[in-house]
């Protein structure tokens, strides 16, 4: 989020001496120039970020930067932004053909296509899948890759989704969390910026998902599970030990990676969807014990996310004044089951966060560009509405999502106050997302 790297406040770097300040020895004012001069030019690069990744996002919309991407003999091979459409060659047909397509009409279909074999394309062989082939977009982070996982196997891509949930595995601290990102080798960004709890609730859904899509009998997987399954019991085991007596998690950065002084939606949902996969992924293989701790735990975090942040209407934060924030979809189907309250705070929020382009703003509060709106944002209200039957309000947002791809048919990460395409594309998120949302207006997706 907020082009995901935030450089730091060019303003808190100005200034000079003031009249009738005391006289520097000149070599340290030049080194001071030089070092201010420096600071300036790694901000323009983009280099430097905060600690945690906390400065707001930028004021500014960046331009598309990519239209898409192919594989290449040594990897992914970036394409202009005015790249043409092209058909599936005869390899990317075979492999879409492993699995389905989903989508009712032939426009969804293509969408779904292209997303499909975009998600491919990012996938590397060891199952780390960037967020998007470009710059600072070119990382893991756990958040997306679970959601990849996920839409892999929504689609029968089965070999793909397990591939990248081994990674996640690989990926995951001694104390059962993860950090924000990673390199694409799995090695530390080195950026400082703070790990992001959500993990914890995606990781265990994304696992979830794919069991239930399995035969359990199966020796496959049987064997897949026993290698993921010790990271499903450290994840949930360390989301349950953050929770603070009133059944939330501590205060962190999550999806909108920016600091925060109060606990948020978007750790506090994703953890509530986590906790129950896990629990019910422990009652489907025997470990009662387990079963019965993260039932435990899910129970008082739904509670505290009821009491907190309901009656709020379940804003970004738990005050009156927590805004509107498009984790609220992450409350309801198909993360967890249909809820009144829940559905008419969706309805609520979606009406605040509509930008005039069509698209959704992160939040009502969002401190990074007003005017663009974000593509995985608008996905999300479109999943929410599909897994809950409103067939129409899933199409009303897929077909928005579907006039705004690039030239080449990808999903770009933002559209800009003018509707065009923005930033990078495709984004591993939106298209799992958008593959998500299609195949729920198909057939009823699993809820923990």
């Amino acid at each position: 989020m907020g082009d995901r790297a935030r450089p730091l406040d060019a303003g808190r770097t100005a200034g000079g001496t003031a009249a009738g300040a005391p006289n520097r020895p000149r070599f340290l004012g030049r080194a001071r120039s030089i070092g201010i001069a420096m600071v300036g030019l790694l901000i323009a690069l983009g280099i430097i970020l905060t600690v945690g990744g906390a400065a707001p996002p930028p004021r500014t919309t960046r331009p598309l930067l990519l239209g898409g991407v192919i594989s290449g003999p040594e990897g992914p091979i970036a394409l202009p932004v005015d790249a043409p459409a092209a058909p599936p060659t005869d390899a990317e047909r075979a492999w879409l053909a492993q699995g389905t397509v989903p989508g009712a009409t032939p426009r969804y279909r293509a969408m779904a296509e292209r997303a499909l074999l975009d998600m491919r394309v990012l996938t590397q062989p060891d199952g780390s899948v960037a967020a998007a082939w470009f710059g600072i977009w070119k990382y893991v982070w756990p958040r997306d890759a679970a959601w990849v996982a996920a839409a892999f196997t929504a689609t029968g891509h089965d070999r793909e989704a397990l591939a990248v949930l081994r990674r996640l595995a690989a990926l995951q601290r001694p104390d059962g969390t993860w950090e924000a990102r990673y390199r694409l080798d799995g090695g530390p960004v080195g950026d400082k910026r703070a790990a992001q709890l959500d993990g914890n609730g995606w990781v265990p859904w994304a696992v979830w998902f794919w069991y239930v899509h399995q035969d359990p009998k199966a020796p496959e997987t049987v064997a897949a599970l026993g290698e993921l399954w010790p990271t499903v019991r450290k994840a949930g085991d360390a989301a349950a030990g953050r929770l603070r007596t009133n059944g939330l998690p501590p205060r962190g950065p999550d999806y909108w990676e920016t600091r925060t002084d109060q606990v948020t939606l978007g750790t506090a949902a994703p953890l509530s969807a986590g906790l129950r996969a896990a629990a019910d992924l422990a009652r489907r293989t025997g470990s009662a014990p387990d079963a019965q701790r993260w039932t435990g735990a899910s129970d008082r975090l739904d509670r505290g996310i009821r009491e907190v942040f309901g009656p709020h209407d379940y804003p970004r934060t738990p005050t009156a004044k927590g805004g509107a924030d498009t984790a609220v979809t992450w409350l309801g189907p198909p993360f967890a089951g249909a809820d009144a309250q829940v559905a008419n705070a969706v309805r609520r929020s979606a009406e605040l966060l509509t930008l005039p382009n069509g698209g959704i703003l992160p939040g009502e509060h969002w401190a990074g560009d007003p005017t663009a709106a974000w593509t995985p944002e608008t996905a999300s209200f479109a999943l929410f509405s599909a897994a809950s039957g409103d067939r129409a309000g899933a199409e009303r947002r897929l077909d928005w999502l579907a006039d705004h791809r690039t030239a080449f048919g990808s999903l770009p990460e933002k559209v800009d106050k003018n509707g065009k395409p923005a930033s990078v594309a495709p984004l591993a998120w939106t298209s799992a997302t958008v593959l998500l949302s299609l195949v729920a207006l198909d057939e009823p997706l699993p809820i923990p």
